[in-house]
């Protein structure tokens, strides 16, 4: 049955997400607007309920692994698409996170370059002087200086 043919009653008892995979599966992939506008659309939902809610639904969307967001920004179901796709996605997070471990790296060597030109003998301020003459207070004492 055609999601446009199914009775509000019926759409009431589903979850967004249900509902979201039905839209896709049958009119193909829409962007996060679309598919919300959709769905208020179908459960006759006010336009202010749209904004109260995008945001929320934008969330489940991206943490449900049954839908992907397409390079052109558009959401569709995981199912359609080769995993030669999802495999490239991947590729490209262990490049960024081979990157980010040669920064580490390099700061890690600037770090110790550091390190050798200090001496012990060096005055080092490490400001427990400043709190030499502070006092902790209870509630009572508090309350006798008010």
């Amino acid at each position: 049955m055609k999601i446009d043919k199914m009775k509000k009653e019926d759409l009431e008892l589903l979850s967004y997400k249900e509902i979201t995979s039905l839209i896709l599966e049958e009119k193909g992939a829409m962007n996060t607007l679309e598919l919300f506008n959709k769905i208020a659309e179908l459960l006759e939902l006010p336009k202010s309920s749209i904004e109260k809610k995008i945001g929320d639904y934008y969330t489940t969307l991206t943490t449900d692994k049954n839908f992907l967001l397409l390079e052109d920004g558009k959401w569709d179901l995981r199912k359609r698409h080769t995993s030669d796709k999802v495999a490239k996605a991947d590729d490209n997070e262990e490049e960024e996170e081979e990157e980010e471990v040669e920064i580490k790296d390099e700061i890690t060597e600037e770090d110790d370059d550091y390190d050798s030109q200090i001496s012990d003998d060096d005055d080092f301020d490490d400001g427990d002087d400043d709190l030499k003459d502070l006092v902790v207070l209870d509630e009572e004492e508090l309350e006798l200086e008010q």
